[in-house]
């Protein structure tokens, strides 16, 4: 979770009222869905408990929400724009490199220290965050008084420009940037392998920066004595550097600003910031279902005028219109939490259910239970591995193909799926592991998730058995005693049909079938397998459906 510092004196500046510290950590913090973390010299510590919510990971959006729940500012905030008649063009080149940027000038800015911290902060929990470090999004704020429009983005070859790096005071090209400057060397990694990097330069040939890695010291240094500003956001995707742009603009608007937008040129003109408020509607009676309260169709907009929406009845329902830097509203649900939050969860009164229900551990988890007592009675060791994978150990190191369910924006390519099977993971723990002490007998019981378009959320859970045994010698023979074993303690009648499968030795394995159904398969791990995973000795394998049996 994001944790950011800013000055008391500098919150109460910005809010518009005293606001004794007290105060803010027992009730104010709550409404920015915030705790207190420490408070020294002046400087508060908050630790914000949403990562969908970067527009209060300053102090100006911090103040901006507590104005409407001290009812000093209620109702969507206006953010008036006008035309700056500066041009961004952007070049083909870009598009196989870092292919989007949005872009806003913002004037007659007044910042202090205090102002200058801030944006810094703002600017580096946005990249880091929501930015997936810099990848998604990276934010360059420039002098715009040192800017000689139109703006260039586009790509040029490594040794092809040069320009002094911020912090430095030597010209460098490209390359030798992401050698040896600082940033280079922590996101050079983003550009590896390109032919060309991205950049924005003006007509005068000033160079603005190397996007996502490092701005200029000449335009990209912004100090207290900096008016005018120049911002853009570079990333992949329109819709997610918008949400960025619209944070760091309406935070530095907090600041006395006057917003101008920009043209950015790609094969059409495409004018930002867009900070157009968006529409949504809520169901009072859903409102007051969920929350468990009474409430009023006119409380509730008192409440969401209060969390800075735009709120007005219409027959059952809400017409609502919410700040473009809001990125969080997905559905009602979202609405009737900016409704409680409003209200105050410590002050909604608790109240005991008024049906009998029993808990019980479910069926599943029992069976599950007594399947781990008989694998541990026949000496073998639980390990647990993590439901999150990757396709090259599930599909490539396997030796098979599939489809495999994604997580949309993962962090890392090593955790970008769900597994659809509980040996490769163990298959990974044997390879961590070869240091111990052979024979190694483990098994695991665990979750897989697959693909089913007949379910609700196109997936379906099936929890799973795994046994691997491993040794100098190992064979189809062992892991089918195994087998044996488990299913007369399990009590449960089966029987084995051969089968080709490319992860296993051909002839060397077989499905599992209980009443006719195939619940499982075991053999001999395949020698390229072995190979994929860095394993030298011979594994066999067994994985059953427990959910089946």
């Amino acid at each position: 979770m994001p944790t950011i510092e800013f000055s008391h004196s500098d919150l109460e500046r910005l809010l518009g009222k005293k606001l004794c510290l007290d105060n803010f950590r027992e009730e104010a913090v709550l409404f920015v869905k915030g705790e207190v973390d420490g408070e020294e010299n002046g400087e508060i510590k908050v630790d914000i408990k949403d990562v969908n919510r970067p527009d209060l990971w300053s102090v100006e959006g911090i103040a901006r929400e507590l104005r409407g729940h001290y009812k000093i500012e209620e109702g969507l905030p206006e953010f008036k724009s006008r035309k700056s008649g500066l041009v961004v063009n952007v070049g083909g080149k870009v598009e196989k490199v870092r292919p989007k940027t949005v872009c806003a000038v913002i004037k007659n800015l007044k910042l202090d220290d205090q102002a200058i911290k801030q944006m810094i902060q703002l600017q580096e929990k946005i990249c880091q965050t929501f930015g997936r470090n810099r990848d998604k999004a990276a934010i360059g704020v420039y002098d715009y008084d040192k800017i000689k429009g139109p703006i260039r983005y586009t790509t040029f070859k490594p040794k092809e420009l040069k320009f002094v790096p911020l912090g430095f005071s030597k010209e460098m090209d490209l390359e030798h940037i992401l050698k040896e400057h600082p940033k280079g060397k922590e996101y050079g990694y983003l550009l590896k392998d390109k032919k060309e990097y991205p950049v924005f330069i003006d007509s005068a040939g000033n160079v603005l920066s190397m996007p996502p890695v490092i701005n200029s010291n000449y335009t990209g240094k912004v100090d207290e004595g900096t008016r005018n500003v120049f911002i853009e956001v570079s990333g992949h995707n329109i819709k997610h550097i918008s949400v960025a742009l619209n944070v760091i603009v309406t935070a530095l608007l907090e600041r006395g600003g006057d917003l101008y937008s920009v043209d950015v040129k790609y094969d059409k003109i495409l004018t930002t910031p867009n900070l157009e408020p968006r529409r949504a509607e809520l169901d009072m009676e859903k409102c007051r279902r969920v929350l468990g309260m009474d409430i009023s169709g006119r409380e509730m907009v008192k409440l969401l005028r209060q969390a800075r929406f735009d709120a007005k009845l219409a027959d059952n329902k809400i017409k609502i219109l919410y700040p473009s830097y809001r990125n969080d509203i997905m559905d009602e649900r979202d609405l009737i939490e900016e409704v409680a939050i409003s209200f105050g969860y410590n002050d909604i009164e608790p109240e005991e259910p008024k049906i009998y229900t029993r808990g019980e551990e479910i069926e599943k988890e029992l069976y599950s239970k007594k399947v781990r007592e008989t694998c541990i009675g026949l000496g073998l060791q639980e390990v647990l591995n993590y439901t999150l994978s990757n396709k090259k150990d599930l599909l490539d190191n396997m030796r098979i193909g599939g489809e495999l369910v994604e997580i949309e924006n993962p962090i890392s390519s090593r955790w970008s799926v769900f597994r659809n099977s509980l040996i490769p993971g163990c298959l990974r723990f044997l390879f961590n592991n070869k240091h111990v002490e052979y024979p190694q007998r483990i098994f695991e019981i665990g979750d897989v998730i697959k693909i089913d378009k007949t379910q609700e959320t196109m997936t379906l859970d099936k929890r799973r058995l795994s046994v691997l045994i491993t040794d100098r010698i190992m064979g189809y023979e062992n892991i089918s005693s195994v087998l044996e074993s488990l299913m007369n303690n399990l009590g449960v009648k089966y029987e084995i049909k051969e089968k080709n499968d490319k992860k296993f030795v051909k002839g060397r394995c077989a499905s599992v079938l209980v009443k006719g159904k195939v619940v499982g398969e075991m053999g001999e791990m395949h020698p390229e397998v072995l190979e994929n995973f860095g394993l030298e000795k011979p594994v066999v394998a067994l994985e059953i459906d427990l959910e089946v049996l």
